[in-house]
């Protein structure tokens, strides 16, 4: 991917925003963020291949909060220049892997519940006949 490719898109997105916007604190606010997250369907589009797109979009239905931090580490990746290509779903998954074993790691287990059953003990006092 190139950086100059990426730049021309951000540079026209922003362009784009700033003549459809209408002057004013709330809608250039408004208008901000709007530009930004066009900007980062952009770049993920430009990342990500239709299969890792599919998934990343199936995730999102999900867990919003997992793709957005999917989608954090691929533009931080874009962007500083580590993916040399597009991203398949089967290194969308591996990376899914990765992001699941480092917060088990950090949380200290999988997070699966243990039952832990324990036999009462009867005693003759505990029958009344």
């Amino acid at each position: 991917m190139e950086d100059a490719e990426l730049a021309a898109i951000r540079a026209a997105r922003m362009n784009q925003m700033q003549q459809t916007n209408a002057p004013g604190e709330g809608a250039e606010d408004e208008g901000k963020r709007a530009a930004e997250e066009q900007m980062r369907r952009d770049l993920l589009a430009t990342v990500l291949d239709s299969g890792a797109r599919e998934r990343l979009a199936r995730i999102a239905l999900v867990s919003a909060e997992r793709s957005r931090q999917v989608e954090a580490i691929l533009l931080r990746m874009a962007q500083t220049g580590q993916l040399r290509g597009r991203i398949t779903e089967d290194q969308l998954i591996e990376l899914l892997d990765q992001m699941e074993d480092a917060q088990s790691k950090s949380s200290g287990g999988k997070g699966a519940i243990v039952y832990q059953r324990r036999k009462a003990v009867l005693d003759d006092d505990d029958f009344d006949v």
